[in-house]
């Protein structure tokens, strides 16, 4: 377990070993949050619901961390302002750094009576797969903060790159209909919101072979996607009318050549990679003017059962998705693909007792399901049965687009 331990946390600081200290404070929106407080707050997970109930006369790093660097747990106190996390100068980079290092020994100490307490090595696993989600949130929220410079800063120059000249061709997948089982079950780690196993019916239904292309988005652009009505929901089209919203975001019309913005800098446009960062509402009015739709969140689940859990994930070190082969359905890593469900509670479903409780349930209203990992995501954080989810509007994660299909719509 300390092997682990020390794993998931040495990856968080590589992350930011490319940026410079000035990069650490930036919050380029109220949805991004500064890399020194991504730092600082996956520390703070572990002080708060490890250290201080758990290890005997153990003392806080700062008494008023609880404060900077609480996210949103009611149950644990009051906690400075999300959308003003960037106007902390104090702590330090330096010092934040030496709060993790502080705590990682107190970890450290915590494990040697871990064996005995089966409950505190479910909350290390708990509290690991946690900063796991916030190495992902270091990666979009370090690109969206290069991308909004004007100098068009390079996170890493020397990531792998995969420019393809030929896809992988388009092909249906089709799944007959009935009575299937979703959601977690078994003695491994889900989050609480994967469970419980339960029953759903579904018609027959086909999904798309692999992810949307952006040539393929491109088509949609061209076509006046962005200037019909028909093709967006309410809310979608008020949104890309408030937003003027014309492509996904980090493309660049560049001397009338698409170029798009990556954690490597500026790219040459890739007809044949899947499609990112889009929200959920361009990749619906997308999907509409195909004729088609998104799959729901049980569809998307029940195609995966017999698909290896093999993609483009941050091990691979792209950090940008890539083109399909003709063997791969691209159903993890890549992009996290919006589904049409919205997020809500499985049948069932209990939130636990105390600020624990806090960590999914609550935000059960208003967001939609995301399935299958990103390019950014580590493989062995991910799971079939995992939920994602975010607003409809949300763009700066690394979101995409699969289509899918009643059977009956096909014939």
């Amino acid at each position: 377990m300390l092997d682990r331990y020390q794993q998931v946390r040495q990856i968080s600081e590589k992350i930011c070993q490319p940026l410079a200290t000035e990069d650490y404070t930036i919050q380029s929106m109220p949805d991004v949050s500064p890399p020194k407080w991504h730092l600082a707050h996956t520390t703070w997970f572990f002080e708060t619901f490890l250290l201080l109930p758990h290890l005997p006369g153990y003392q806080v790093f700062h008494p008023q961390f609880n404060y900077l660097f609480n996210s949103y747990y009611e149950a644990v106190g009051a906690r400075h302002p999300r959308h003003q996390r960037g106007i902390l100068s104090r702590p330090t980079v330096a010092e934040v750094y030496q709060y993790r290092e502080y705590v990682d020994q107190a970890i450290t100490k915590l494990l040697s009576i871990i064996p005995t307490h089966p409950d505190l090595a479910n909350l290390l696993t708990l509290g690991l797969h946690h900063e796991q989600q916030h190495q992902e949130l270091l990666l979009t929220d370090i690109k969206h903060i290069l991308a909004l410079n004007p100098l068009n800063p390079v996170y890493r120059d020397d990531l792998q790159s995969k420019l393809d000249k030929a896809g992988s061709d388009f092909e249906w997948l089709e799944y007959p209909g009935g009575l299937y089982s979703i959601g977690h079950a078994g003695t491994e780690f889900a989050f609480d919101n994967e469970s419980p196993r339960h029953q759903v019916y579904l018609q027959d239904y086909q999904v798309g072979n692999r992810l949307v292309t952006n040539g393929e988005y491109l088509e949609f652009i061209e076509a006046g996607g962005y200037q019909n009505a028909k093709y967006w929901l309410a809310e979608g089209w008020a949104t890309i009318q408030t937003q003027q919203w014309q492509a996904p975001l980090y493309w660049e019309l560049i001397d009338r050549q698409w170029q798009i913005m990556t954690l490597g800098g500026l790219q040459q446009f890739d007809n044949f990679a899947p499609v990112c960062h889009v929200s959920f509402y361009e990749a619906d009015a997308y999907a509409t003017w195909k004729g088609k739709r998104l799959p729901t969140e049980a569809e998307w689940e029940i195609a995966t059962v017999d698909i290896p859990q093999i993609g483009n994930f941050l091990d691979n070190d792209y950090l940008h998705p890539i083109p399909a082969k003709n063997s791969q359905h691209q159903f993890f890593g890549d992009v996290w693909e919006w589904t049409q469900s919205a997020y809500l509670p499985y049948p069932g479903f209990q939130i636990a007792d105390g600020a624990i409780g806090e960590y999914n349930g609550k935000f059960m209203c208003n967001q939609m399901v995301l399935r299958g990992g990103s390019c950014v995501t580590s493989a062995n954080h991910l799971r079939s049965t995992y939920r994602n989810f975010f607003p409809p509007s949300t763009r700066w994660q690394f979101s995409g687009i699969r289509l899918a299909s009643d059977v009956s719509a096909n014939r």
